[in-house]
């Protein structure tokens, strides 16, 4: 779990400097950086977050 903290962390450190990036030299390149970033992790989040609710309703008797 502290890996996946860890990695939400670096994605958010990352996405805002791509945007401060995209701020101080106005290339676009950086911004299309930060949101395909931000999509993928917010991705990765759902199906991370699905697998824990999955984990929780789908409980399988022994």
């Amino acid at each position: 779990m502290w890996l996946l903290r860890l990695l939400a962390v670096l994605t958010l450190l990352f996405v805002a400097v791509g945007v401060m990036a995209f701020l101080l030299t106005r290339n676009k390149n950086y911004l299309v950086f930060a949101w395909r970033l931000f999509r993928y992790a917010v991705f990765v989040a759902l199906v991370v977050f699905g697998l824990l609710i999955l984990e929780r309703v789908a409980v399988i008797p022994l």
